[in-house]
């Protein structure tokens, strides 16, 4: 049985995740769909390719993923597919969407543009490329459609690369529906003992959420592998004041 995720920033308020599910289901009706999120900021590339490089990594290998964050949409950006060295297909907009969640598991050994328009929803919109093109071709491929048939090869998807570290300096790269300040230092290479400074504010590292009093903050390694900022039983974002691209700096003691 087909494994298809879906990662966007319809929200939940209107159709639009209903109607590319649709997409989807008129072409694999066996299919399973898990929804990762559809509440990224509305045309935040960056919120969605990291989210999408967070989640990739638990789903068996040959998982087909379809992200759509597409301010393009409509545009001459490109529809494509990318096959996975573990792999599993990305399916979405060229804007960098995809590309550091394939990396994340081995890099791209294959890409197309999505030009044959076949094996898309007949009278497709400019608007809606999500239900119109890339549902209907995850469930080509889930249908065993080899990703060769669905479009030209192209060898230079755009590139996102995600903010790096600089050895213990980082910065936020997302904050979560808890407020937690995900950051983009490695936790496997932190030292035993140590400290965060976000602004003003000296936090102390911690394993778990109750090592510290309720409404204290606390620095720990997440569930991504990836420094934390948080607060027992209350928002870290609130108490810091800190958001996405917020320096952060570990200090050794």
């Amino acid at each position: 049985m087909a494994l298809i995720t879906l990662l966007t920033d319809f929200g939940l308020d209107d159709t639009y995740v209903g109607q590319m599910k649709g997409a989807i289901l008129s072409v694999v009706p066996s299919a399973t769909l898990v929804d990762l999120t559809h509440g990224v900021p509305p045309q935040d590339v960056q919120a969605g390719a990291f989210l999408l490089w967070c989640s990739v990594e638990v789903f068996p290998a040959g998982t087909i993923h379809l992200a759509v964050v597409d301010p393009g949409v409509g545009s001459q950006r490109r529809a494509i597919a990318v096959g996975s060295a573990r792999g599993d297909y990305f399916i979405g907009p060229d804007n960098g969407l995809l590309i550091p969640a394939v990396d994340h598991l081995g890099g791209r050994i294959e890409a197309v543009e999505l030009t044959k328009s076949e094996f898309w929803r007949p009278q497709p919109t400019s608007t809606f490329h999500g239900r119109d093109v890339f549902g209907p071709i995850a469930g080509h491929l889930a249908n065993g459609i080899p990703l060769t048939q669905l479009g030209w090869f192209i060898t230079d998807p755009i590139h996102l690369s995600l903010p790096a570290p600089h050895g213990l300096e980082g910065e936020v790269m997302y904050v979560d529906t808890y407020g937690n300040l995900i950051t983009n230092i490695v936790g496997s290479t932190l030292p035993t003992q140590f400290q965060v400074r976000v602004g003003a504010q000296v936090i102390r590292a911690a394993t778990h959420y109750e090592q510290v009093p309720r409404g204290e903050l606390l620095a720990l390694v997440g569930s991504a592998g990836l420094l934390e900022i948080s607060a027992r039983n209350a928002s870290a974002d609130a108490l810091t004041g800190a958001g996405r691209g917020t320096p952060v700096s570990v200090v050794p003691l």
